[in-house]
């Protein structure tokens, strides 16, 4: 379960690195702030299974 966590966390900064460099102005703000929801839901999730 835990290197599916991280494999979750990694895949999430990947993605924000990709937005970071391709997008720009709202549209960035608008998809690390969604991928920044994603990944605290994925930590709540993985702390209330442990």
């Amino acid at each position: 379960m835990r290197s599916r966590f991280y494999a979750a966390l990694a895949t999430y900064a990947v993605l924000a690195l990709l937005a970071g460099y391709t997008l720009e102005g709202n549209i960035r703000l608008a998809t690390l702030i969604f991928l920044g929801g994603i990944a605290a839901k994925s930590y709540i999730h993985y702390i209330s299974r442990s």
